[in-house]
């Protein structure tokens, strides 16, 4: 059962892709582990990543935290998740994953020391969500909302061809897709106003950096085809962009000609210091 104020759309876009999805995607930067550390002033007791997908934002936190939850609705990438805990050497035994919803989390109230959500926060109905942030919070407690911009910085002619491929996929799911059905995303630029309006949080703040990524050809594509837009039209009707995708591709395999390059990926993350 799904509780009120989630949508099943948001959570079954991904579906299907999940291994993909961890193969390609940043593994968010330990930095976040430094700046979060920072601001709560000591190591933290506990960590919850919610929204957390394949587990790449939350495995950071296992030699930086006594003990990691990682909550995420979409049963493909739990299981990932999992899966992908299971193989770690040496185990970590204060992670796990849990299936959860961002406005009705498993925790006790005053519990967490830390909530993030990395790639995520704009698919949860901001207002009861962060609520139930506040409400598992202990006082001095961290909420961070952080993204990657996409595409990766590269060239020009590239960026343009990425962003261009989500506006086509955007365009065909509004033709083949009833309304009803559309995954539903918040304005990322919102984000730092409605921390700052719910007044749950007695300090907000947003914080720029970046992070290098290792690419080649084949990675600046599957970060292409990551996207939730584009494996939603190849779930519908793959013909309508196949062609462009095949052009894409060899657009980048010929920019890249077998070299693997040091990317920028710039992120933003929003901050919210419960008092």
């Amino acid at each position: 059962m799904i509780p009120a104020g989630n949508s099943k759309a948001n959570i079954d876009r991904f579906l299907g892709y999940a291994d993909d999805y961890d193969r390609f995607r940043p593994e968010a930067p330990l930095l976040v582990t430094e700046l979060l550390g920072n601001y709560l002033g000591r190591r933290p007791s506990f960590v919850a990543d919610v929204g957390c997908g394949t587990g790449l934002s939350t495995l950071l936190w296992k030699d930086a935290a006594d003990t990691v939850v990682g909550v995420e609705p979409n049963p493909d990438m739990r299981s990932t998740a999992q899966a992908k805990l299971q193989r770690l050497t040496p185990a970590a035994g204060n992670v796990s994953f849990a299936e959860g919803f961002s406005n009705e989390l498993p925790f006790p109230s005053s519990s967490v020391d830390i909530i993030t959500c990395s790639q995520s926060f704009h698919w949860m109905e901001p207002v009861s969500t962060l609520r139930e942030f506040a409400r598992c919070l202990r006082s001095g407690g961290i909420f961070a909302a952080y993204d990657c911009d996409w595409p990766l910085v590269l060239v020009p002619h590239l960026e343009a061809g990425y962003n261009r491929l989500i506006e086509d996929a955007n365009r065909i799911i509004a033709e083949l897709q009833p309304e009803t059905d559309h995954a539903f995303k918040w304005n990322k630029e919102g984000h730092l106003a409605r921390i700052q309006e719910s007044g749950e949080f007695a300090f907000v703040r947003e914080i720029v950096f970046h992070n290098t990524e290792i690419c080649d050809a084949e990675r600046f594509i599957g970060l292409m085809l990551s996207q939730g837009g584009i494996q939603t039209v190849l779930k519908l009707d793959p013909a309508r962009l196949s062609p462009v995708i095949e052009a894409f591709s060899a657009e980048v395999e010929a920019y890249f000609a077998g070299r693997t390059l040091p990317l920028m990926a710039s992120y933003r993350m929003r901050v919210g210091v419960k008092g």
